[in-house]
Parts: C-alpha cells; structure tokens; sequence
C-alpha cells in the first residue's frame, strides 16, 4: 500500500502560490484493503505542528486551516490505515510567498520607447553561509529571470496572462542552489500580452511601459535576513531581444551594440501585486524532425509531423529564420491561415554556438520554414511542446487505429489549447480564452488531465472580470476589448464548476466558485426583467449553434437552430445548476433558484413546444438540447423526433459547437449508442475521422478545414487546433468504456461499457479522483465479448454489462466472459446505411442481384435497407427480395482471431 498524488489545491509541492484555502488531496494505490479506516494529517512550519486532525479525512480534498505566514514552508505529513490494517505515509509541502508582506522593493523601466527589450542586473556578494533564497518577482509584459547565467525556474512566458485591470501575478523561486559568493541576477522583458497586439482588432491593446519589480530574500544560516530588492541600484541596459510579439514572434540579434549598464529609474506602480495562481507554464515534449523537406518552390521546411504549440530549439553557430505553418499547399510552405499574424523567429548569431529559443512567443505549428542558413542539419533543430503543467489522467487505446488517432488528435489539441488559458486556437491573431470551446470541452478535458488547478485560475480570472460587468460573464478571456455575454458561452460561469465537481469532488471548489455561478443567472434575469420578465433569453446577440452545417450554407458562421430556444434553455440549466449547488452547499436560497428554473422550463415548453409535445425546432441541435436539459413534456416524441430528423439529413451531423460537441454523448445517454458509434466512425465530410484520414494531427475548427484535395478551405477563420470538436472524446470514456462518476469525484461509479465490433477491442485507464479505474473489453471470434475491470480503493462501482443485472463489486479487478443473446460479432442490420454495405466486398455481392450495388447517389448511399423496404411497400411492391436480402445482410460478421488485441486485456 502506498500513498500517491499528494496534492495541495491541486499542485505538487506549490511554492509562492496564492491560498486562499489550503486543501489536501491523495490517492491510495496496492492496497489489499478496500478502504481507508482512518487517516492523520499533520502539518508543521519550522520543526512546530501548526495543524493536527485524524479520524476520517477526505482524500478527495480535506481543508487545512493553518494560520499562513510569508515565507513559509509547511510540511504535511499524512498516514492512512486500510480496513485490513495496512498503513501508508506520505509527504508533501506548500510555501507561501509574500502574502500581504509590505514590498521594499520598487518597481523600475529604463529609458526605452519600446523600441527595444531591456535587461536589468544587480550584481552582490554573500559574505556568510546560506541557509536559503527566494525570488519573488513580476516583469511587464513577460519576463526571463537568470542567476549566474542559470535560468531561474521552469517557467515559461511568466508571469502569464493575468487580468491587469485588477492586478499582476509574483511568481516566487527557489534560488538556493543557484547562488555562490558573488552573483549576478538579471532579467530580461519581452512584450507579452500586457504590451503587444492582442486581441481580435489585431492591434495593440495592452500599450503599456516595461516595468519590473523584484525582491530576492536570503535567509543566512545564522537566522539573519537580508532582502534585495530592485531599485536605482539596479542597472539596465539593451537586451539581445531586438522585437517580440505573441502574434508575430520574435527577434534576437546578438550583434547589437546593447551599450553600456546605466542605473536603473523607478516607475509608479502599474498595479496591485498578487501572489501567483497560475500553474507551472512550461516546455514538454521534445520532437525530433520527422523529414526535411525541399518543396517545389525550393524552400527548406522541417516536418515536425505533430502539430502543437511551442518553439524551436536550435543548436547552431549561424543566423536564420524560422517561419512557422500548420500545413504544406502544393507541397510548399503555408501559413496565410494565420491571418496577420507574422509567426517568425529570427536570429542573428554572434558567432558562438548556442542552443537558441525564443523566450516570449510561442507559435502554433507542425511545419518550419528555414531561411538564411545552407544545408542545415535536421539534428540541430528540436520542438518543445508548451502547455500548463497537468498530470494525464486518462489514457485509452482501442482495436481501431484511427479511433485511436482521434483520441491522440485531441490530446494534442488540448496541449496545444492549455497555454495558462483553455485558448481557442494556438497560431493565428487570436489565441484567446474563448468560453464556449472551453465550456463545451470541459468534460473532456477533465477525464484526458488532472485540470483542477488550471481551471481554478480560469475560474479565478472570469470571476474577477465579471465584479466589473454587472455579474456578465465574459464570452471570451481577457474581455477587455468588448464585453459582451451570449449564452452558451458565458454559460461556463455554471457549467464549468460544475463539471469540475462531478470529476473531482471538491465541495471547496464548488463553494468559491459558487458566487460566480450566482451572479451569472442573476444577470440574465436581471437583463428578462427589464423587458418584461418572459423567463425566456430570447433577445439581444446569440452565437448560437456556431458552425452548424445546417446554416444558409456549409461554410456559415451561425446555424438554423432558433438562438433564443438555445440561449432559454442554457439560461434554464444555469438555473437549474445554481439550485443544486446552493442545496448541496446548504444555502438558503436554492428554493428560490428551484423555482426561477422551473418557471425557465415552463416558459420554453409554452413557446418552443406544441400542446401535444413536439418541439417545434426541427434541428439535430433542437433535439439534442432537449435531451441534454431534460426539458420536454414527451420524451419519447423527442426521440423519434431526433431519429427522424437525421434521418431526413441522410444521417450527416448538422450541429456545431452546441450540437455536435454533445451529440455522441446525449445519444448514447438515451439508449442510442448504435447511432452515436455511425457518427463517430463516419470517415467523409462531416465527420471526425475525416480529418484523421486527411493527415490531422489535431482537431481542425471546421469539419473540412482541409478539402479532399488538400487544399485549405480559407484563411478567414480555419484553425487546424482547434479542440471544440474533441468533446466527442467524452462519449469514449463514458460510454464506450462506459465510466461515469455516481458520486462526485468518483467515489461511487458507474461502469456500464458499451461495445462495438468497430472497434473490436478497447482498454481505457483512468486515474480518477480516487484512482485509476480500469475498463476493457475484447469481441471474441465466436460473438462474445471479454470485460476486464479495476475499481480503486475506497471506491465502488455499479457494474451493468450487456444482457446483465447490474452488479456491485468492490475494489479489486475482475474478469468476466459473456456469451450474450447478441452476436457482437455480425457488422450490419437493415438499418445499416448502403454507404457502409458498399464498402463490404460480401456485402457487394449479396446487393448485386437487386441491382442496389450501382445505386450510389447521395441520398442512396444513405438510406438503409429498412428504408428500401419501407418504399415497396408504400408502392404496393413485393418485399421477397429485400427480405432475403437483410436476412443474408446479418449473417455478415466481422473477421476476428483469437490472439488479436490480446493485450488490451
């Protein structure tokens, strides 16, 4: 039995970090017990217990009420006992930074129009042994702290995105083992988002000086203390840094006469201080090149062969640029998609050999452009994948190797997407904190990484920006440039706490986000209210189903779902949400926000519903809201509703970024699994494993980002990062290895998977709250199907396998072989699409006699059968031949060995 993932507010080890609240959470992992029958946590700061409780505490995070002091290292010690008498220990720290401590430190500039990047340095002497040092330290826009030339810390782009209206994030490190007897400390500034163009104009919004301000505190062995601070004693100069720019890149020239030190001017305080709550911000992967390419037009690109958001590395002598692109056109290099956003790095080498990287961009791409340099050598050239540092949770493999490239393609997109901010794309002119793609993505993100404490700082952020807006929600972080709201998207004030109690089980979180969640709907109301109180959100701007294909045309921003049905119902949920918390956090007034959206929920049957039930939106979207919120009168009408609309769309996805993103999942959440496997396995225009056969290596914006002939399909608004899409990986997890949480954070599961002989086989490990939960399963040749299940300690499952009483099991692991009713091995019904028979070989063959093999016209191709039949009899025409040809179509059966994926089991 040992204790893992000891964790404080969701961070390992946090030091300098914002609390707020302090809370532990672990895991027990190789126990032979099934769960814990007590527990002890002590904490102690300077060899003295500050904090002491046993009894029971929660693992999934339990409140430790210390009195915090700066500079302060508290260690926690925790010691569990199993019921079976087993005992683990484990030990974790946080550290608090300045706290409300009184800075002596200034801030400090220098003389620069912005025309140049400074550098600033404070040399001094240490005249008696060390016994410790912490930087805490901010720089605008961003900065790069060295001490004796060693990069101080791990971060990257710090102090990160911040809402500065309100304040600006210390960040604070250890720079013990970084000192000797005489030092040098220096910091260069770049831009960043606080001084470059930013935003959706493309131009400058954050037009403000560079400014730095830090304190470096040594804490001798002697016990004495001793403080250096920035002030006129500090010196600057010209840095290397001749240009930077989130958008544009980056200039380092190494040849500039950077003249000499001169000291330092103090500058009025640009704002608050506060200690950070960003997570680690830093480089991951390191990919080699795939291949280097000369294309038609003679340039030189590297392929990288995985798109991401980053940098490149490159260890040379020489000077060049690099230009970076997400995707070759006629062979040749391409980035027009990134709108104006220049995307170089350039270098002008002094001659020395160095490992060079940009220090205050980062750039979205797979491919480089090399100019300036002959013959370069791939070997000399690395990408570091850049995203908030975020424990991987989830992991899942199946028999089906383009489902597993999905899976991977979202994994990257929400690497690439996960810069200190869910952003919506990581290349172009924007790259902003969009809540919708976050909102919609949520659940994904949270069984793919453990995303408590990125999502507390978006959540932290959002809030403070809504205490300027009248308790509107942003559509988009920051939400400097046109504050707006628009449902669905500022929606995430709810829907994300939400999801993040359902995941992880915090009721702390729940709690500090609860305000937010409050002042949402009270907005909305506020805004019905002075037109009258209809309890509708039908007014005002709506993005409504972004990106739905059944708009005026395919390429159409906004879909036909009525935005006002949306915007109520999304209005209706928020309600719906803040009445739960507020019951689960005993507040007085969830009775109050029980009736608001019970009379929401009127109001939407009364207009957008007929008296006998039926939705009067017509739309893949309409129906699958209605479903999703549980607002009908009739949910079966709703149902054949659905049915027959996708039907009447020749069985295509029509919704965008409300109706896809849910569909797979409200499907098989209402017994429809079958359809939601055709949509997700769907290899043409639109679907998702589209992209995967047109060589994505993330998720595209657009279902045909790139058309089949490889072709970008424009450059006004085509990201091919773009995550939104990858929610679709929730109906994975969920439904096809069949895990959900019946408790929040897990501690009691649902285990329900749902297998299909189209992926043959599939194994999902996820590392929940309380641990790993296993699920997997394998079709055998002969139709049955194997499950495989691990349920962690402390937890229980309810396990419902196909043709089975739902069953309860401990922890443990279990096995289980199922000979079923059903063959899961036979590939087709009569429901089945001819798309799908024609591309079958038997299937060919059996359709050839009726002539149905050269029937291949659009809605041909996706009718079925059924639908055949259903024709000769509306004509009076005898169905001999179709009956013998479905009773022959569902003998057909997948071809599966006895060894094949046995290792998924």
């Amino acid at each position: 039995m040992e204790l893992v993932a000891l964790k404080i507010n969701g961070l390992t080890d946090p030091v300098g970090f914002l609390f707020d609240r302090v809370s532990l959470s672990w895991k027990v992992r190789g126990a032979a017990g099934k769960r814990q029958k007590s527990a002890s946590i002590r904490v102690t700061a300077a060899g003295e217990t500050v904090f002491l409780t046993a009894g029971n505490p929660d693992s999934l995070g339990t409140a430790l009420p210390v009195p915090l002091t700066p500079h302060t290292r508290y260690d926690v010690s925790l010691t569990v006992e199993s019921d079976a008498g087993e005992t683990a220990s484990g030990v974790c720290f946080f550290e608090t930074g300045k706290l409300d401590e009184p800075w002596t430190a200034k801030w400090i500039g220098c003389e620069a129009d912005g025309s140049f990047h400074p550098e600033y340095r404070r040399c001094f002497s240490l005249t008696k042994p060390l016994a410790s040092a912490r930087l805490s330290i901010t720089g605008l826009g961003v900065f790069e702290a060295y001490c004796n030339g060693q990069k101080v810390g791990e971060d990257l782009l710090a102090p990160f995105i911040n809402d500065y209206q309100a304040h600006y994030q210390v960040c604070t490190y250890d720079v013990t083992g970084l000192l000797r007897s005489e030092n040098e400390l220096t910091v260069l500034l770049g831009n960043g988002w606080y001084r470059g163009r930013f935003g959706l104009s493309g131009t400058a919004h954050y037009e403000k000086p560079f400014a730095l301000i830090a304190e470096l505190r040594l804490v001798y062995a002697d016990g004495s203390v001793e403080t250096i601070g920035t002030d006129e004693r500090w010196e600057t100069r010209r840095g290397v840094t001749a240009a930077s720019d989130i958008y544009d890149g980056e200039t380092q020239d190494l040849s500039l006469d950077r003249g000499a030190w001169t000291g330092a001017k103090t500058v009025p305080a640009p704002g608050a201080l506060i200690d950070r709550y960003s997570p680690p911000l830093t480089a991951h992967e390191a990919l080699p090149v795939r291949e280097l390419i000369r294309t038609p037009a003679g340039e030189t690109v590297l392929d990288f062969g995985q798109n991401l958001a980053g940098f490149v590395e490159v260890a040379t002598d020489r000077s060049f640029t690099l230009e970076f692109g997400e995707i070759l056109q006629n062979g040749n290099f391409y980035h027009d998609n990134y709108r104006t956003a220049k995307s170089v790095f350039r270098y002008v080498s002094d001659g020395q050999c160095r490992t060079v990287r940009p220090r205050f961009c980062f750039f979205g791409f797979r491919y480089v452009k090399v100019t300036g340099m002959e013959n370069p050598d791939p070997a000399a050239f690395t990408a570091r994948a850049v995203y908030s540092d975020m424990d991987r949770i989830g992991r899942l493999e199946t028999g089906n190797a383009k489902i597993d490239r999905l899976h991977e393609n979202t994994v990257w997109g929400l690497k690439s997407n996960f810069i200190d901010m869910p952003t919506d794309c990581p290349q172009r002119d924007e790259r902003l904190g969009w809540c919708g793609d976050a909102q919609v993505f949520a659940p994904t993100a949270c069984y793919l990484m453990d995303t408590r404490a990125f999502y507390a700082k978006f959540l932290r952020d959002l809030r403070s920006d809504q205490r300027r807006n009248d308790g509107s929600a942003a559509m988009y972080l920051p939400n400097e440039f046109a504050p707006m709201c628009a449902a669905v998207w500022s929606d995430i004030a709810t829907l994300l706490p939400e999801t993040l109690y359902r995941s992880f089980g915090s009721t702390d979180s729940l709690r500090e986000s609860y305000p937010l969640m409050r002042d949402w709907v009270e907005h909305v109301r506020r805004l019905d209210r002075a037109r009258g109180e209809k309890h509708l959100w039908d007014f005002g701007f709506q993005y409504g189903d972004w990106l739905a294909l059944d708009g005026s045309t395919e390429q159409s921003n906004y879909g036909r779902t009525d935005t006002g049905y949306i915007a109520s119902l999304y209005y209706y949920n928020s309600a719906r949400i803040v009445a739960e918390a507020a019951r689960l956090l005993d507040y007085s007034e969830a009775a109050e926000y029980e009736t608001l959206a019970g009379q929401i929920r009127a109001a939407i049957l009364k207009e957008y519903f007929t008296a006998t039930g039926r939705l009067a939106i017509d739309t893949q979207t309409g129906y699958l809201c209605a479903l999703r919120f549980g607002v009908y009168t009739d949910r079966q009408r709703i149902l054949d509703g659905l049915k027959e609309r996708i039907r009447m769309d020749l069985g295509r996805i029509k919704g965008g970024f409300v109706g896809a993103t849910m569909m797979n999942t409200v499907l098989a959440d209402n017994g429809l699994e079958a359809l939601a496997y055709d949509f997700l396995l769907y290899e043409g225009f639109p679907g998702w494993l589209y992209a995967v056969n047109h060589g994505a290596t993330t998720i595209w914006e657009r279902w045909n980002s790139v058309l089949p002939d490889g072709s970008i399909s424009g450059t006004g608004m085509n990201s091919l990062n773009h995550y939104a899409y990858g929610s679709v990986i929730e109906f994975l997890y969920r439904h096809a290895a069949g895990i959900q949480p019946l408790e929040p954070g897990y501690r009691r599961i649902q285990l329900a998977p749902k297998p299909d002989v189209r992926l043959r086989s599939l194994r999902c490990r996820y590392d929940s709250a309380c641990g790993e939960i296993v699920s997997a399963w394998k079709i055998r040749p002969d139709g049955g199907v194997d499950f495989h299940a691990e349920i962690p300690f402390g937890c229980t499952a309810e396990l419902a396998l196909p043709e089975q009483e739902p069953v309860a099991l401990e922890p443990g692991c279990y096995d289980f072989r199922l000979n079923t009713q059903r063959d899961y091995c036979l590939l087709y019904d009569e429901n089945t699409p001819m798309e799908r028979l024609l591309a079958d070989e038997r299937a060919v063959k059996l359709l050839g006699p009726l002539g149905l093999a050269e029937r291949k016209g659009v809605e041909d191709l996706a009718r079925s059968l059924a639908d055949m039949r259903r024709h000769l009899v509306l004509f009076r025409q005898p169905t001999d031949g179709i009956d013998a040809l479905i009773a022959a179509i569902r003998t057909l059966r997948a071809e599966i060995s006895d060894d094949e994926d046995e290792s998924l089991l």
